[in-house]
């Protein structure tokens, strides 16, 4: 069974700074992008960060500058360090990944982290 497990959400005040890890687990043959969405309430799923095998990155506009993504591909890790943090900022944060599992692509999710951003 795989699974993605996320890590190192929290309370925090604006201006202040946290980092997320996401590692998957499981019979994984292959990994390929690995990245960070995130879901406020009365809001859709949004992509923050991803980072591809080759590491190219890709930021939404809104994270430019204040997010950096990184990966650990030995321990099939990904890891989102926000700095500079706002209120809007506050969402739950779900971590993806594109696997190779079987003989079989897919993507996968984990639970979500929830990440508050007090003014």
């Amino acid at each position: 069974q795989v699974q993605l497990e996320e890590s190192g959400g929290g309370l925090v005040q604006a201006g202040g700074s946290l980092r997320l890890s996401c590692a998957a687990s499981g019979i994984i043959v292959s990994t390929n992008g690995m990245g960070w969405y995130r879901q406020a309430p009365g809001k859709q799923r949004e992509l923050v960060a991803a980072m591809h095998n080759s590491g190219t990155t890709h930021y939404a506009d809104s994270v430019k500058g204040r997010f950096t993504i990184s990966r650990d591909s030995a321990k099939r890790t990904v890891y989102l360090q926000m700095n500079s943090l706002k209120p809007e900022d506050t969402a739950v944060y779900y971590c993806n990944a594109n696997l190779l599992v079987s003989s079989k692509w897919d993507n996968y999710w984990g639970q979500g982290t929830q990440v508050t951003v007090s003014s």
